[in-house]
C-alpha cells in the first residue's frame, strides 16, 4: 500500500525533518525515517541544537575534549553544530546526488545576533560554508529588511541558501529579488548556476496563531468562521507569487543560464490549535516543487493518516485573497500582523541561541 509520505512525494513536496542530534545520526534512527517516511532534507536551529545536547550524552565525549582545549563557549557551539551538519550531509549525499542537488539537503543558521548587520551575517554564512565544506549544506539567513543583502551576497558567492522566517508576501518578493540578484552576480563572476540551490521558508501556523487570537478578541460568528484560515491563505498566496516570477523574463534569463528555481518552504508546519487537524498544514498545502520541513510529531501523524489527494495549492488564490481580505474587514491588520510575527520571530531565535550557548557552558563547566 502506497503510504501518505509516498503520496506525497509522488505529488512533489520535498519531505523534510525540522530536527537533528548527534543521537539520531549514530542510532540509525535517521536513515530509518528516509528509508521509511521519504525524508529528503533536514532542517536545525538553535532549539533544537539546544534540546539535542540538553540530552548529552551523544556529545560528551566531544564536550570533554573542547572542555579540555579551553575551547571558549561560541567556538564549541559552532564546532558542534557544524559537525552534527557535515555528519548529516554525508548521509544525505546520495540523495543529494540523485536529485542533482535539489534534495538531500541539510540546512544550518548563522548566528541570529547578527541579524540586524549584512556583512557580519554574510562573513558568518561563509565561515558555516568553508567549515562544513559539503555541497549539499544550506546556509539560513533570516529574511529580515537589513538580511535581504546578505542572502544576495552569500549565493553571489555560490553558497546555496534556506531563506527563513517569512511571513509576508511583500519580504518574499524582497527575497526573491535578492535571490535573482545574487545569481545574476554569479554568472557575472564565472559561478555554475545550476550548482546554487536556494529555498524560500515561510511560516505558517504562526500567522493562524496571532490572526486567530485576534479573531477570538473580536468575538463575532463571523470572525470566528475565519480561524484557521488565513496560514494556508497566506502561504498559498505565495506560491502564486512563485509561479509568477517564474514567468519573468528576468527570470528566464538565469534559467537559461542553468539557474535552479528557489523553491517554496513550508515551515512552522506543527498545527499548534488542537482543534484543527494535525495534518492541516501538510495536506492543503500540496504543491509542485515544494518542500514541507516537518517536526517528527507532524511527520509521524502525515505517514499515519494524511489524506494526499494531489495538488491542494494551485488555483485556490482567489479564494485565498478573499480569506485575507476578511481578516482585514474584521479590523485586523495584515501588515501589523507580518511585522510583528517578525520581529517575534527574531526575538525567539535570540532567545534559543541564548539557551544554545547557556546548554553548552553548563556542559563545558561540568567537563571541566
Amino acid at each position: 500500500m502506497t503510504t501518505p509520505t509516498q503520496k506525497l512525494s509522488d505529488a512533489g513536496v520535498s519531505i523534510w525533518l525540522d530536527d537533528l542530534s548527534r543521537q539520531r545520526l549514530t542510532s540509525g534512527n535517521l536513515q530509518e525515517l528516509i528509508d521509511t517516511k521519504n525524508v529528503v532534507g533536514v532542517t536545525t536551529n538553535p532549539t533544537i541544537f539546544a534540546a539535542a545536547l540538553a540530552d548529552g550524552e551523544s556529545y560528551r565525549e566531544q564536550v570533554a575534549e573542547l572542555a579540555k582545549a579551553g575551547t571558549s563557549v561560541d567556538d564549541a557551539v559552532f564546532r558542534i553544530t557544524t559537525d552534527d551538519v557535515r555528519d548529516a550531509c554525508d548521509l544525505f549525499t546520495p540523495i543529494a546526488q540523485a536529485t542533482q542537488g535539489v534534495d538531500g539537503r541539510v540546512s544550518i543558521e548563522v548566528d541570529p545576533r547578527l541579524a540586524q548587520d549584512a556583512d557580519a551575517t554574510s562573513a558568518m554564512a561563509q565561515k558555516l560554508s568553508q567549515t562544513i565544506d559539503r555541497p549539499n549544506a544550506l546556509i539560513k539567513i533570516p529574511a529580515t529588511e537589513k538580511g535581504l543583502p546578505s542572502i544576495a551576497a552569500t549565493i553571489a558567492e555560490g553558497i546555496s541558501v534556506n531563506v527563513t522566517l517569512i511571513f509576508s508576501l511583500d519580504r518574499y518578493r524582497g527575497v526573491i529579488n535578492a535571490y535573482m540578484q545574487g545569481l545574476e552576480e554569479a554568472l557575472e563572476n564565472g559561478k555554475d548556476l545550476s550548482t546554487i540551490h536556494s529555498v524560500a521558508s515561510f511560516f505558517v501556523s504562526r500567522v493562524d496563531t496571532e490572526i486567530d487570537k485576534r479573531l477570538d478578541a473580536v468575538g463575532t460568528d463571523q470572525a470566528k468562521a475565519l480561524k484557521g484560515k488565513a496560514g494556508l491563505a497566506n502561504a498559498r498566496l505565495a506560491y502564486q507569487v512563485y509561479e509568477e516570477q517564474l514567468e519573468t523574463e528576468r527570470w528566464k534569463r538565469l534559467a537559461a543560464a542553468g539557474a535552479n528555481p528557489q523553491r517554496s518552504l513550508w515551515a512552522s508546519t506543527g498545527v499548534k490549535d488542537p482543534s484543527l487537524p494535525d495534518t492541516l498544514y501538510v495536506s492543503e498545502l500540496v504543491a509542485p516543487n515544494t518542500v514541507n520541513t516537518m517536526p517528527e510529531k507532524t511527520l509521524d501523524a502525515t505517514y499515519d493518516h494524511a489524506e494526499i489527494t494531489g495538488d491542494t495549492v494551485t488555483g485556490t488564490y482567489q479564494q485565498a485573497t478573499e480569506v485575507l481580505n476578511a481578516v482585514a474587514e474584521q479590523g485586523i491588520s495584515y501588515e501589523e500582523v507580518v511585522d510583528q510575527l517578525e520581529t517575534e520571530g527574531l526575538e525567539k531565535f535570540d532567545k534559543s541561541w541564548d539557551e544554545l550557548l547557556a546548554t553548552v557552558r553548563t556542559a563545558l563547566d561540568e567537563a571541566r
